[in-house]
């Protein structure tokens, strides 16, 4: 990862489509083995000859390739189509408080780079703009098809607008059009949510449930919601604000202003390396998550979970009657995530789809 990385912004045509966006997703899954045109047309209800003008655009763009011929059935074989990961890419950006990281990955999620590198979220937003095409940059060599630039951080923010708002700890952030700023200095579409909403997209759209919160211990403290299937925001991305919730009224003072949030007790704990009385702290919160929304699951994630896991998914397993577990790649996680905020949509996987499939909208 020493040369610099050439990267084109693309917005093809075809994937414009709502039915396009069926047809892909369909390809996406079924891999290398690839599926049929007459599949195609069977699983998304659309007509064999609208099926055909759709993969006949997706092919003159790059996206599909033939993945062999499949066996009669009685009338002449048909030709499997598959996707070509590599026509398209998406970069995931993680901005933590201290450290950023740099995910690139394929039209299928698999990881073509990742570079981490230290960062002071405090420096500026300008600084931090420089810095993200800096690393930018510096991803793996070759000229790669970028269709967009996912970026993650802490909240309070309003992803619609791509606004941030009063980041806890950096009240510096608040008002600062981070979208529109990256999207200007990079030349690409950029997508801003907060990090463990990111986290929770890629989570259920791995298949880890449609009614799950996903808590996130790193520099900070917050939740992910996926409930009935849908990425759970609130009317201004203020939800999953979990951290904050107040656990102890004359406790020590967080770095929102208030007193005994449990992001503060939690944190101090893990500071003092207390893991067993910070997952009870933890445990308290999820308890009162569970309770609250009566979720199937608890998934736990983050910078400080990763690194020693057992006592947190014991702890907070005793306070909830849920399952609990960790995340899968919880280290990278919102990376991941993030990235997906740019390949979730092109497949028709949008907040209100992430689980199921929509169905045929509009006429090839």
């Amino acid at each position: 990862m020493t040369r610099a990385t050439r990267v084109t912004g693309a917005n093809p045509a075809a994937l414009r489509s709502h039915n396009a966006a069926l047809v892909l997703d369909l390809l996406r899954t079924a891999g290398e083995d690839g599926i049929s045109r007459l599949e195609l047309a069977g699983r998304t209800g659309l007509t064999p000859q609208a099926v055909s003008k759709i993969t006949a655009r997706l092919r003159e763009e790059g996206l599909v390739a033939d993945a062999g011929r499949r066996a009669s059935t009685g009338g002449r074989p048909g030709t499997a189509l598959r996707l070509v990961p590599s026509a398209g890419h998406a970069v995931g950006l993680h901005l933590d408080r201290d450290e950023l990281t740099v995910m690139l990955v394929d039209l299928a999620g698999a990881v073509v780079g990742i570079r981490v590198a230290p960062l002071d979220l405090g420096a500026g937003a300008a600084a931090v703009v420089a810095m993200v095409a800096a690393e930018l940059e510096a991803l793996p060599a070759g000229d790669l098809r970028v269709l967009g630039v996912g970026v993650a951080m802490p909240g309070p923010l309003d992803h619609s607008s791509g606004v941030t708002h009063r980041v806890t700890g950096f009240p510096e952030w608040d008002g600062y059009p981070l979208r529109d700023a990256l999207a200007a200095r990079l030349g690409l579409p950029v997508a801003l949510d907060k990090d463990t909403n990111a986290a929770a997209l890629g989570l259920a759209l791995r298949g880890s449930g449609d009614s799950f919160a996903y808590l996130h211990l790193g520099t900070g403290l917050g939740a992910g919601l996926v409930l009935g299937g849908v990425l759970y925001r609130g009317a201004r991305t203020g939800a999953g604000e979990f951290g904050h919730q107040v656990i102890q009224l004359d406790g020590p003072e967080c770095s929102c202003g208030r007193r005994g949030c449990i992001e503060a007790i939690c944190l101090a704990a893990v500071g003092r390396g207390e893991m067993d009385r910070a997952a009870r702290v933890l445990g308290i919160g999820a308890a009162n998550l569970v309770e609250l929304l009566d979720i199937d699951r608890v998934l736990l994630g983050g910078r400080v979970v990763a690194a020693d896991a057992e006592p947190f998914v014991r702890g907070v397993g005793e306070r909830v009657r849920i399952p609990v577990d960790l995340a899968d790649g919880a280290a990278n996680l919102v990376a991941e995530g993030a990235a997906q905020l740019v390949l979730a949509p092109l497949f028709g996987r949008t907040e209100n789809t992430l689980i199921g499939r929509s169905s045929v909208a509009d006429r090839e």
